[in-house]
This record gives structure tokens, sequence and C-alpha cells, in this order.
């Protein structure tokens, strides 16, 4: 596994435990369709979150939210749909989150939970 594809798998897995300690529920993690991939699919007092993680070792490319344009967000949005679709749930309800995970040199990591963005 390459650096990148490590640190990717390591923001996931800090963003998960920091959304189960906020009390939600993670119900999928790496979830695909022809369409995309959702990181994490998660359940929050009975909403379906739709989570993009993004991960970045320092800001030289940018705040890792800021990865997140436009075009994205509509993929996202599209993912939770399909996901709602396969899996029964109603997507009125759901909304896409976006969790920022800035991992430090020493190791230590900062997490910024953005909560219903939009397209």
């Amino acid at each position: 596994m390459g650096h990148n594809q490590a640190l990717g798998r390591r923001g996931e897995d800090l963003a998960a435990d920091y959304l189960r300690g906020l009390g939600m529920a993670v119900l999928e993690r790496n979830w695909r369709c022809a369409d995309g991939e959702l990181d994490i699919v998660a359940e929050d007092a009975g909403s379906v979150v739709g989570i993009e993680v993004k991960t970045r070792s320092g800001l030289g490319f940018g705040h890792p939210a800021e990865a997140v344009g436009p075009a994205k967000l509509r993929r996202l949005f599209r993912l939770t749909r399909a996901w709602c679709s396969e899996h029964g749930r109603r997507w009125s309800t759901a909304r896409v989150d976006v969790v920022a995970v800035l991992v430090a040199p020493d190791g230590s990591a900062g997490i910024e939970h953005y909560r219903e963005v939009g397209p």
C-alpha cells in the first residue's frame, strides 16, 4: 500500500472513530456502485449520512475540505441516494457530510466535521 493509500485509510479509520464518538452508527465503509464510492455511510438520529473523508499530511495542497468542490458534492448526493435506494432507506432525511483529517508529522491528527454540505 502506497503512502497516500495508507494516509487515506488512516484518515478514514480516524473519521469512523470520531463519528462513533458523536453517537453516529457507521453502517458501511467504502461502499461502491457504478457511479463511484462513498467513504462512509452512517446513521445519525435516524437519518442516513453519506460521508466523504479527505485526509492530508500538510496544507501544501490546501485544506483537505477544499478538495470537495461542487461537482464532487453533486456526485456524493447521487451516491447517497443510490445507497438509500439499494438499502430501502428514505432519501428525504438523508444528508452529505465532509470530514477533513489533517495528520501532523508527529502522527497526531485534527478533525473538522462539516455537516449538511450542499452542492
